[in-house]
Parts: structure tokens; C-alpha cells; sequence
């Protein structure tokens, strides 16, 4: 009992202390997780899982592959595929079945493996890691579509890579049995078997949407009563076929995130913090029960790399092509696409658990999936984790690369920030549900959005990864704290602001400080405060510090009443002022100042002592 708790302390602190690193450095987490694990297992011997765990470990797996299944169902939102629907549905039926055989193809006249455990390995690789795909998106600011595309198909192909192994070893299992079995007496049992899981999935969602609104489970019963069905069901649907509770949990995290369920957003973000503690602990569990003998032939062959180098610049590329023909996605994104699959989580842990299941049949081969599999991983997360900002960009599908500013209000004082933010290149969206309020933006020639902020549809219908920055500055600050704390979580509590600085007269804060943004300006200005200044022609102005014009300079040109709000570094990262905070000013920044339009004056008759500041 010690050794397992020992066990997994170390798992989860070696997968989340390779998560940190992974976000530090920006390296392909999955990369270092392997690493951590293989150190940890084969290579010092100090995690043993197998023996901690024993006949515990593969159900583990499992269940966790099935939760990290029903989490990734839960982000995918049927309204995104009527931009890429086409092409994801001909890459979930044409290309399963291309890439299916090309795969089968390559393992055996290529890596050499007998045709069962060729097959059977062909259907797995069709998955393409939505634990690997949706962070590599995600860091990399790869356009809707085919960042939707890729998201979907890894969310779509995992549980039928899932279905097509199980087919295959199916098949061989009844071949073994009875000789005279055909692929007909196979494939019909086991689809059906899908479809009624499919519906086991749908139907305990439906069952999630009823309770969940109507009070039949308390608030703090949510998340376990969900995550407990989700278990349910797919330990439930297994028993009609193997793995198909894998297509069950993912049809039933699809329906809840398709149903107006507002308990939903307040179970996001426990879903996708259990998802990372599942990516973590798998992927460390997995990589350290390999073995030396399951990479022995990976050393001794040249096949293995031959069959890697396959799989990247044949299989996949094909596959795709053939799939999107006729098809109205560009061909800079079809090629993107079709280099883009990494694979990841699903694919280790079922090619361990039919790896173990052919042996059991006698087929010579089948423990050489554990190590390929891990290769495959290894391969294909290096290969596209490095170089998917470098080809995006090449094929002109790379999102803008400066972060952008999304302003909820249209005010002067926001069409004033707004056209200062324009002018630096920084990406500048306004946000306001009122038309008329948007008139003036709209003769500036600034980017808005008409429309209520906090609506469901503006997910959908404004695109927000552009926007890591968040101000809002509506003439309401209780409604400009609601944004703040709607947003906090998808844009980051650091990095959503707001205009006041949340005391009152006693001293006391007008809101909880978790609910809000922070304060914008080191004086902490409410909205009244910028309007009312707005009005007595206060402006924005520009200051680029140099190594000789540093930021004390910039402070001394300025008159005392002048406040700074935000820098610009550079690379476009904005850094604002705020009334608990200060940002620290390098050589290269940018700072942006709100102040009295005597600065001006008092700019053209300063002494030529120093470079003088640019003018906003």
C-alpha cells in the first residue's frame, strides 16, 4: 500500500511538474512527459506500475482514456462545423478507411509485422491525440478552420481508431476460434454494438439536461454525479462490446456541450483540470512500463524509422488529400492539415491493452505495437509540435501573431484607446450590444462587434483567440466585473481589466475582488472618472523608452496629473498599470499615458536633452 502511494506521488508530480515545463518553455508537453516517465521506469527502475498496480492498472487507463474522451466531447460545439463539416465528416468515413489500409500497408511490407497485428495497428493510428492536437492549436493561433477541423477529427477519430482495433481483433479472435468466420459475420455485430452505445451515450445526456436545470441534483452533487455516469456508462456499454464504451462517453460529451445546460460553464473548469491530471498521469504510467525488450526492436532494424518516415510524408498526406477532394478547403490548408497529426494518450494505452490480447492468441508480433506505438508518439509530436507555427505560417493559415485587445463598451474613451492600440498593430476588437453606441466606432474605421457579450452565440459568431487581453469599460462597473469574471477563466484572471478600483468611502470593496478585473490606471479611475476627463480633452499619448531615455525621463516629461496605462513590449504583449501593480518598463516598451492636453505643450518646449518621445 506504501509503495503505491508512493507511486503516485511521483506520477502526478513528475506529470504536472512536466505540464509546468511544458508551459514555460513552450515545448511539446507530451514530449517531456515521456521523458519523465521513461527516466522514471526503464531507465533508474523507480516507478514499476505494473507492479504497484497489478491487474488495476489497464481499468485505470481506461477509465481515465474514457474521461479524457467525454472532456474533449464536452468542447466541441456542432455550430463550428458549419464552416468545416464537410471536410470532417469525409476525414471521420473516407479517411478512416484510406488511412486504415495505407497504415495496415505500411506495417506490414514496411515495419514488418504480420499481417493481424499489421491491421489491427493500421486502425489505431487513425487517431490523431486530442490531448496532443488541441494544445499544439491552441499555442501555435491557427485559424478557425482549420483549427476546427483538426479539433474535431482528433475528438471524432479517437473512439473510431478505438472501434476499428476492436474490429480487427475481433475478427482474428473469431477467426481463431472458428476458421470458416468471414469479415461479414464480424463488422455488422460490432457497429450495432456501437450505434446502441452511441444511444446509451445520448440518453444519459438527455437524462444530465432534464435533472441538472430543474434542482434533482444539488450544486455541489454535479461535477461527482457527472463524472460517476460518465464512468457508468462506459464501464455499462463495454459489456456489449470492447471499447465501445469509448464511443458512448464521446457521444454523450457532445450532447451536453450541444444543450442549453447552464450548470455546464461552472463544471468547465473542473473538467479541464481533471483532463490535465488524466493527460499527466497516463501518459507517466504508460511511459514508465516499458521495458528494454519492447525497444529492442526499435534499435536492432531500420524499419521502425523507414515506417515512421512513412507514416509522416505518405500515409497522412494521402489520406488527407484524398478525403478533401472536392472539397471547398483551400489547398494551404489541406496541405497544413495533412501534415498535422500528432498522435498521443489513446493510441499508447490501446495498443497496450491489444498488444497483451494478441499474445493471448498466439499471434507472434503483437508485443512489438508497445514500443512502435511509443515511436509513433514520439515521432509524430516532434515533428509537428516543433514545426506547426513555422508551416502554418509558410501556408499562410497562422492567426495574427501579436495579442489583441478585445474592449467591451463604446465610449470616446474606449474609440479613443482603441485607435492609439490600432495604430501600434495591436489587434483592437469593440464589443457593444447597443448600434448607436457603435456609431462612432464605426466611423473611425474600427473593428466592432454588434452584439451582448456574455451571449452564448458570440462564442460562435466572434472569433476570440486573437484577443488575450480584456477590457472592460462599459458605463456599468457591476456588469464590467460580470465580463471580467466570465472571461477570467478562458483569457486568464491576470489579464482581464476593468475600470475603478473597487473601494468605497469607508474603505470597504464594492465587490468581492474574485469577481472582478483588476483596476485599470495606478489611481485606480472609475468610469466616470475617464469620461468626465475625456470630456476636458485629455488624450493618449506615445512614449518609446530607449537605454537613454529611460522610464524616470518619461515620468519627468510628464505633468503630475498625467497617468500611465499600459506598456507595449516589442512583441506586442501588453502590460498594464494598476492600482496594485506595476509593470516593469525595458528599453524597446512603448507606454501609453492618459493625460491633460497641455502635455503637448509642455512637450514642444522641453529641452533637446534627450530623444524625444513620440507623440500620440
Amino acid at each position: 500500500m506504501e509503495s503505491q502511494a508512493i507511486v503516485i506521488a511521483s506520477v502526478g508530480a513528475l506529470g504536472v511538474g512536466a505540464q509546468w515545463i511544458a508551459w514555460r518553455t513552450g515545448w511539446p508537453a507530451i514530449v517531456l512527459m515521456l521523458a519523465a516517465g521513461f527516466i522514471a521506469g526503464p531507465v533508474t527502475g523507480f516507478i514499476d506500475p505494473k507492479s504497484a498496480f497489478g491487474e488495476m492498472l489497464d481499468p485505470m487507463i481506461s477509465v481515465g482514456v474514457a474521461l479524457i474522451l467525454f472532456e474533449g466531447g464536452l468542447s466541441l460545439d456542432l455550430r463550428e462545423l458549419r464552416h468545416s463539416g464537410g471536410a470532417v465528416w469525409r476525414l471521420a468515413t473516407i479517411g478512416v478507411l484510406v488511412g486504415w489500409a495505407l497504415g495496415a500497408l505500411a506495417g506490414f511490407y514496411i515495419a514488418g509485422l504480420v499481417w493481424p497485428v499489421a491491421i489491427l495497428f493500421g486502425g489505431i493510428l487513425i487517431v490523431t491525440g486530442p490531448t496532443v492536437v488541441i494544445p499544439l492549436l491552441r499555442q501555435s493561433n491557427i485559424q478557425t478552420r482549420p483549427n476546427s477541423i483538426l479539433k474535431w477529427e482528433g475528438i471524432v477519430n479517437d473512439p473510431t481508431g478505438a472501434l476499428c482495433a476492436v474490429i480487427a481483433y475481433e475478427y482474428f479472435y473469431r477467426l481463431n476460434e472458428n476458421p470458416g468466420a468471414t469479415v461479414f459475420d464480424v463488422v455488422p455485430p460490432l457497429i450495432l454494438a456501437a450505434i446502441i452505445a452511441g444511444l446509451v451515450g445520448y440518453a444519459a445526456a438527455r437524462v444530465i439536461v432534464y435533472l441538472f436545470p430543474r434542482g434533482a441534483i444539488p450544486e455541489f452533487l454535479k461535477v461527482p454525479v457527472l463524472v460517476t455516469a460518465v464512468i457508468a456508462v462506459f464501464v455499462g456499454t463495454n459489456q456489449i462490446e470492447h471499447e465501445a464504451g469509448l464511443v458512448a462517453v464521446t457521444v454523450m460529451g457532445i450532447t451536453l456541450a450541444n444543450r442549453d445546460v447552464s450548470s455546464m460553464r461552472s463544471i468547465h473548469p473542473f473538467k479541464e483540470n481533471i483532463a490535465v491530471l488524466l493527460v499527466s498521469g497516463i501518459f507517466i504510467l504508460l511511459a514508465s512500463s516499458l521495458k528494454w525488450e519492447d525497444l529492442g526492436y526499435l534499435t536492432t532494424s531500420l524499419r521502425p524509422l523507414l515506417f515512421l518516415l512513412a507514416l509522416l510524408f505518405l500515409v497522412r498526406p494521402i489520406t488527407v488529400l484524398v478525403s478533401l477532394l472536392g472539397t471547398s478547403v483551400p489547398w494551404n490548408e489541406r496541405l497544413f492539415i495533412a501534415w498535422i497529426a500528432p498522435r498521443g494518450i489513446v493510441l499508447v494505452a490501446i495498443c497496450g491493452l491489444f498488444a497483451l490480447r494478441l499474445e493471448d492468441l498466439g499471434i507472434v508480433g503483437g508485443q512489438l505495437l508497445i514500443g512502435l506505438s511509443f515511436a509513433v508518439v514520439v515521432a509524430t509530436v516532434i515533428a509537428h509540435g516543433f514545426t506547426i507555427g513555422i508551416v502554418a505560417k509558410l501556408l499562410g493559415v497562422k492567426g495574427t501573431s501579436r495579442p489583441g485587445l478585445l474592449i467591451v463598451g463604446s465610449t470616446p474613451w474606449t474609440i479613443a484607446l482603441a485607435k492609439e492600440m490600432q495604430a501600434l498593430k495591436t489587434p483592437v476588437m469593440i464589443v457593444d450590444q447597443s448600434w448607436q453606441r457603435l456609431s462612432a466606432a464605426r466611423r473611425e474605421g474600427l473593428p466592432f462587434y454588434h452584439g451582448e457579450i456574455l451571449n452564448e452565440a458570440t462564442e460562435h459568431n466572434l472569433d476570440l483567440a486573437p484577443f488575450q487581453v480584456l477590457v472592460a469599460a462599459t458605463d456599468n462597473e457591476a456588469y464590467n466585473a460580470l465580463v471580467c469574471n466570465e472571461f477570467a477563466h478562458e483569457i486568464g484572471r491576470d489579464s482581464v481589466y476593468q475600470l475603478g478600483e473597487n473601494v468605497l468611502e469607508d474603505n470597504r470593496h464594492a465587490l468581492p475582488e474574485g469577481i472582478r478585473g483588476r483596476a485599470l490606471f495606478e489611481a485606480g479611475y472609475g468610469v466616470s472618472d475617464v469620461n468626465d476627463k475625456q470630456k476636458q480633452g485629455w488624450v493618449f499619448k506615445k512614449t518609446k523608452l530607449s537605454d537613454e531615455f529611460d522610464y524616470e525621463d518619461a515620468r519627468e516629461r510628464l505633468p503630475d496629473s498625467a497617468t500611465m496605462l499600459l506598456l507595449v513590449r516589442h512583441d506586442g504583449t501588453l502590460r498594464f498599470f494598476t492600482h496594485a501593480a506595476r509593470p516593469e518598463p525595458r528599453a524597446g516598451d512603448i507606454i501609453i499615458t492618459f493625460a491633460p492636453p497641455q502635455v503637448r505643450a509642455a512637450e514642444e518646449k522641453a529641452p533637446d536633452r534627450a530623444p524625444k518621445p513620440q507623440a500620440g
